[in-house]
């Protein structure tokens, strides 16, 4: 009972702190200056219940579920992030294997909760951020054109698991929290990108794809694949 209360909980992410603070300073601030100049009432009450839904909106975007993964871990590769699949494909990865895997994508949307889940458990190998463009996300090129951190994680059964934060066209800020050695889990946040982006897992070659094109992923719920 008490895990499937802590499932439920949704509390904001802290990377959210400062901008929600601002923009409420800056909205009611706005609002106290517009029916100062103004003097209308009803114009008044109209741009506020505006500006509430704006804020409203901000707030569900730093939104922040505590989720357990409720399985055995082994094997498992678990969606990283809240969104729709827009690619399940081999492909030649060039940044750091420099061979074939076959990679998932996932695309968040604003209205998606943006904290990034680890996708697998295991030690963090590798930690890379590359600056870049800042194209639509769910365009393929921005998977190696815009701006990018990379993860590469060893997992215990002896595969090498890499996961790609992407910025998008709104996304101006990637956070990663990732450091090279750590120990790193499933359940635990991997990092956190601001306002429409996507996030790339790239597996080995026969690994078993446990979603489909245009599927929607909970993060840190749903299973993508299992390892060979």
């Amino acid at each position: 009972m008490n895990r499937l209360k802590k499932l439920k909980k949704i509390k904001l992410h802290h990377e959210g702190n400062t901008i929600l603070i601002v923009s409420a300073i800056a909205i009611i601030s706005f609002n106290l200056l517009i029916y100062w100049l103004i003097g209308n009432e009803i114009l008044s009450y109209v741009i506020g219940g505006i500006s509430a839904i704006v804020y409203a909106l901000m707030v569900n975007f730093f939104r922040c579920p505590i989720r357990l993964f409720p399985g055995n871990t082994e094997k498992v590769v678990v969606a990283p992030a809240d969104g729709k699949i827009v690619v399940i494909e081999e492909v030649d990865e060039h940044e750091y294997f420099y061979d074939k895997r076959l990679m998932i994508s996932i695309f968040m949307n604003i209205t998606n909760v943006h904290a990034n889940w680890y996708p697998v458990d295991g030690v963090v190998k590798h930690v890379d951020h590359h600056n870049g463009r800042f194209m639509k996300a769910y365009l393929p090129k921005a998977s190696t054109e815009n701006e990018r951190s990379m993860i590469v994680i060893d997992t215990p059964c002896g595969h090498t698991v890499m996961a790609r934060q992407i910025a998008g066209a709104m996304a101006r800020r990637i956070v990663t929290y990732a450091q090279v050695g750590e120990d790193c889990y499933i359940d635990e946040h991997m990092g956190f990108i601001k306002f429409g982006s996507r996030v790339d897992v790239y597996l080995p070659l026969g690994s078993k794809v446990c979603v489909k094109m245009d599927e929607r992923t909970t993060g840190n719920q749903t299973v993508l694949a299992y390892l060979p």
